[in-house]
């Protein structure tokens, strides 16, 4: 089920009312220790010898404080807890980004990308109220499902404690080992050589508590195929990734966590068959190619590393983290085969090392008056090692040789990102709620810009079953430092690889107006129905394209933009019926490219540079739903879920002036729980990708920064065996 919710006053009111009394009770459950504690001021409660109940007690406590500290009032939240996402087919194999697809608004894309609202990427993550810097991988989820215990889709007028990347924030709360111990492995797999093994433990001694899993992904469709056909050519991929949590609970006030995760992927590019060379150059000789022959490869790897420490003082609730993140992409080009397509043959390393700390508290003044401040500072280092093949030419645009010449052009850079913030929940009438105040952002990186951003939520409850929000936020949202390269375009003049433009202005940070209006209602006992519409005003809108044979995306930015659209959600849960549904409606342009130029053509940049256009992942609508029914004599699971889109923009008469047809995936998972014998807490699956092999297109290969085509998955029909302990 895919929940919206509009977090208003009165349920943060109630968090925060639950939070204090549980902290305030589970100071009486270990008395001894209480009282040795006012006996000696140095002591520590004692938790460990027959305290598991406090434990848990003070862990989730702990969990609603840090809520209290980071609370989305106003903003438009849409939950999938845990039973939904094991609902889902492939449940925890199911990659996150395809988990997401089924909250309303969100749009699917070539790389298993994924734009919410009619932006590219701009997506923050979090785990456990900590932000995630951003990575360079393009093709992988670095996050599995499997460690989230819920996952929270953030999106409109966003509170004040959230920025920089402000299309929708992606919260994540992480399983521990604390309130449900044990594990699980699992063997997965099927069709198109998919092969998934994988594993989760929980568990805590004394008030620590931890959690691990990890898994590794081979199969034969590791990107999109660029053709319809079932089998892609030369796209298979190797995948691993890891994560582990640890916590430990030093006093009933205080905890300690720390988080770790890695991720690498290594990716055969798949090939287009039937396409010939079309630049006319001669290499060593040689002016044919057999496209199916072509073999490029990327490799993209993700670590990062989270330690936060979380407090209550009376009513006062913080925490304090730092992160770090090391990123990094490597693409190895066909020599032969992309000199003649594509006139460069680029070998390009991309890395990136992020390491920076953020705080966030919470002060409730009075009954009235919460006030909430915090921090953000991230520092970063980009580098870009690029070897690119060339044809040299004369000023006629011959042949010097056929012979290839080497161009290196390597470069980097450090940035900087500074946020602070201050807001103020007020609590002006019984059933009304103000959430006000602002942020301030620097941004000082390839571009050096700042902005003070004024925020303003209302939410008003007038009964128990109605909720009603609107919002104004201001944004400041820098371009991805980690995918500017220092390219000097100067180095490529008289070459098979010269851009026609050598304009290349530096990608600007977008700044937008955003204004967003919405109502959640509870029309039965487990069925809610919610509506939100909303509206971009934007400066220097931020796009992102491929350019060039690398899978690396490039920012650039069109310098007016604005998009607007609405959502409609429902959800029902009853008994052992779960249903959802969401549909959405948006519409997203830009006018005038002014930055990254270079990498558009002279007729294209003309025509943008006075008209408005459709941005190339424009979608007009999206749909997303959902059924899951459990048997309950025979513990058996059926569900089944959907995707709808209208179509991603390609080129028509003008730049990204057609829609691709429109389309619609269904999958159909069935899950059956074994407790016989040596089986018990077996568990049975599976699952049927595009269950009714439909052939559609992602991409058709044109539009403004689009690259090769990209095809949906055809039918695939994959089983997995899971063993829970």
């Amino acid at each position: 089920m895919t929940t919206p919710l509009f977090a208003g006053g009165r349920a943060m009111r109630a968090l925060a009312r639950a939070t204090g009394m549980a902290l305030a009770g589970l100071c009486l459950l270990p008395l001894a220790a209480t009282e040795a504690a006012a006996d000696d001021p140095n002591s520590q409660p004692n938790l460990i010898p027959g305290a598991s109940l406090e434990i848990d007690i003070i862990a989730k406590a702990l969990d609603a404080a840090r809520g209290q500290i980071q609370p989305s009032l106003g903003a438009t939240v849409y939950q999938l807890q845990r039973q939904t996402i094991e609902n889902q087919p492939q449940g925890d194999d199911a990659p996150l980004n395809q988990v997401l697809l089924q909250a309303p608004g969100v749009a699917q894309d070539s790389f298993g990308q994924i734009h919410v609202r009619g932006d590219h990427a701009n997506l923050q993550f979090r785990i456990d109220g900590v932000q995630l810097p951003e990575g360079i991988n393009v093709f992988g989820q670095a996050l599995e499902t499997r460690l989230a215990q819920s996952v929270s889709l953030i999106t409109g007028a966003l509170p004040a404690q959230y920025g920089f990347r402000t299309a929708a924030v992606v919260d994540i709360e992480t399983k521990t080992g604390l309130l449900e111990p044990g594990g699980s492995i699992s063997m997965y797999g099927g069709e198109q050589g998919w092969l998934q093994p994988s594993f989760e433990y929980g568990g805590h001694v004394g008030q620590v508590n931890y959690f691990v899993s990890g898994d590794f992904l081979h199969d034969s469709i590791g990107i999109e195929n660029p053709t319809g056909g079932f089998n892609a050519i030369h796209d298979t991929t190797d995948q691993q990734r890891g994560f582990a949590f640890i916590s430990g609970i030093i006093d009933p006030t205080t905890r300690v966590s720390a988080i770790l995760g890695t991720s690498r992927g290594q990716y055969q590019i798949p090939n287009n068959p039937g396409q010939m060379p079309g630049l006319g150059l001669t290499v060593n000789g040689t002016t044919g190619f057999d496209s199916p022959l072509l073999d490029e490869d990327q490799r993209e790897i993700t670590h990062y590393g989270v330690l936060a420490l979380q407090k209550k003082l009376d009513d006062i609730d913080f925490q304090v983290s730092t992160f770090s993140r090391y990123s990094s992409v490597y693409f190895s080009p066909d020599p032969l085969g992309d000199l003649l397509f594509n006139g460069i043959a680029q070998t390009a390393y991309r890395r990136s090392i992020a390491t920076g700390t953020q705080g966030d508290g919470s002060y409730r003044i009075s009954d009235d008056h919460t006030l909430r401040a915090g921090y953000f500072i991230q520092g970063e280092r980009s580098t870009s090692a690029t070897d690119s093949l060339v044809i040299a030419l004369n000023p006629d645009g011959s042949q010097v040789s056929d012979s290839p010449t080497a161009i290196i052009d390597d470069g980097g850079k450090t940035g900087w990102l500074y946020g602070v913030y201050l807001q103020d929940e007020w609590k002006i009438a019984p059933r009304v709620t103000l959430n006000y105040g602002g942020r301030f952002d620097l941004v000082d990186e390839y571009t050096h810009e700042n902005q003070l951003s004024p925020r303003v939520n209302i939410v008003w409850e007038p009964t128990d079953s109605t909720t009603i929000k609107a919002g104004y936020a201001r944004y400041l949202t820098p371009p991805p430092f980690e995918l500017i390269g220092a390219t000097d375009i100067a180095l490529f003049a008289n070459t098979s690889a010269a851009p026609a433009t050598t304009q290349d202005t530096v990608a600007k940070a977008e700044r937008d107006h955003y204004f967003d209006i919405g109502a959640t209602q509870i029309v039965l006992p487990g069925l809610k129905v919610g509506i939100d519409g909303y509206y971009k005003i934007a400066r220097n809108l931020l796009d992102e394209g491929q350019f060039g044979a690398p899978i690396l995306l490039t920012p650039f930015n069109y310098a007016k933009g604005r998009v607007r659209g609405a959502e409609l959600s429902l959800s029902w849960d009853m008994d052992n019926w779960s249903v959802y549904g969401n549909f959405a409606a948006s519409k997203a342009e830009g006018e005038d490219i002014d930055s990254a130029q270079f990498n558009f053509t002279p007729a294209e940049l003309a025509y943008i540079a006075d008209n408005y256009i459709h941005l190339d992942h424009d979608q007009t609508y999206t749909a997303s739903a959902g059924i899951a029914y459990t048997f309950p004599r025979t513990m058996t699971r059926v569900s089944t879920d959907l995707i709808y889109g209208s179509g991603l923009r390609a080129d028509g008469s003008v730049p990204n002036g057609n829609s691709l047809p429109d389309y619609h995936q269904v999958n159909f998972s069935m899950v059956q729980k074994i407790e016989i014998g040596g089986w018990t807490g077996a568990e049975l699956r599976l699952d049927v990708i595009n269950l009714f092999d439909e052939v559609y297109e992602i991409r058709n290969g044109t539009g403004v920064g689009v690259g090769a085509p990209q095809f949906g998955p055809r039918r695939t029909i994959l089983a997995g065996l899971t063993q829970h302990f």
